[in-house]
């Protein structure tokens, strides 16, 4: 099988994978009635990079929570107005999209850091010769849209090196970065560090990676709640930021474990996978950090600034009402 044929079989393996939303196993004994069922919006397909949640939830770091978690993989919920409306408790969302809400005046809070790192970066093949940021000038890029995490962070790549989109082409091309890039559809491509880079280069395809957060400090992937929830059930939220804080942990520290782990919870996933075990021991990567769960008010206010200048809030906001620390151990 030739590598294009190859990588092209991947490509339609995470697509069909998408199309299913998959529940949790069963655990060997029934929830107690004491135990709080939560609906947890993901943003995402199930994938080993949420290794940390099925390890909280294998090993019983939820349910000593009292917390019964029920995975909600589809694309179409929005976490956030859920989460501000107050239907439910919890989702996982990246940064900048906390601080699109607060503009609009939503009630919502990030609690945990799950990703220390901004996992948003540029890659091209080796082939192009784009080895400096300023090389992208005059080339075209792809991007999934102008929207959500991969925009933003590519927007604040661009600021931080002195670029504008006025230098290249910007080509919108959906989520099809890494076929794209190894068509030579685009020159180079907006994507998560975890995923579309790996692929490329575990088929053959050697890359150049310039890292987001090699450039600018954001606040990535972690958990929300709202204010209400904060107020009226602090031991919830305490309990849920403690589960997913030793889930991390856990993962860090056995990463084979975690793959082993991750394989009752993403259909397909085996534990002997070399590509999902990178994409496992890139997300440790992201996770590591001296204080787990904990978001610092400089990457909050970096975050607000780019979009700030992208034009897609108005008006600077006090960045303590973005975040809290207080149940972070």
């Amino acid at each position: 099988m030739n590598r294009l044929k190859l990588l092209l079989n991947v490509f339609f393996l995470v697509a069909l994978s998408a199309c299913a939303v998959q529940a949790p196993p069963p655990r060997a004994s029934s929830p107690g009635p004491s135990l709080t069922k939560i609906r947890l919006p993901m943003s995402y397909i199930p994938n080993v990079q949420f290794a940390p949640f099925y390890v909280a939830v294998e090993r019983g770091y939820f349910a000593e929570a009292g917390i019964e978690i029920e995975f909600d993989y589809k694309f179409e919920t929005d976490g956030v107005k859920l989460v501000a409306a107050g239907e439910l408790p919890f989702a996982v969302v990246s940064g900048e999209q906390v601080v699109l809400a607060r503009s609009q005046g939503l009630p919502i809070k990030y609690f945990v850091q799950w990703y220390r790192r901004f996992p948003i970066a540029i890659f091209s093949l080796q082939t192009t010769g784009i080895v400096e940021p300023e090389d992208l000038k005059g080339k075209t890029v792809g991007v999934p849209g102008f929207f959500g995490a991969t925009y933003v962070g590519w927007r604040a790549f661009l600021d931080a090196n002195g670029l504008s989109e006025g230098d290249l082409r910007l080509e919108e091309i959906g989520f099809t970065q890494a076929a794209a890039v190894q068509q030579g559809k685009v020159d180079a491509a907006v994507g998560y560090i975890v995923n579309e880079p790996i692929v490329l280069e575990e088929n053959g395809f050697p890359v150049n990676v310039f890292r987001v957060s090699d450039q600018v400090d954001m606040v990535a992937n972690g958990l929300i709640t709202n204010e209400k929830t904060i107020q009226e059930s602090p031991k919830l939220v305490r309990g849920m930021a403690r589960a997913l804080l030793r889930g991390i942990a856990d993962t860090i520290a056995d990463p084979d474990a975690a793959m082993q782990i991750s394989t009752r919870f993403v259909e397909g996933l085996k534990a002997d996978d070399p590509i999902q075990k990178k994409v496992l021991l890139a997300t440790i990567e992201l996770m590591k950090g001296e204080q787990l769960g904990a978001s610092s008010a400089q990457a909050w206010e970096n975050t607000q600034n780019t979009l700030l200048a992208m034009g897609q809030i108005q008006k600077k906001m006090d960045v303590n009402e973005f975040f809290t620390n207080a149940f972070v151990p």
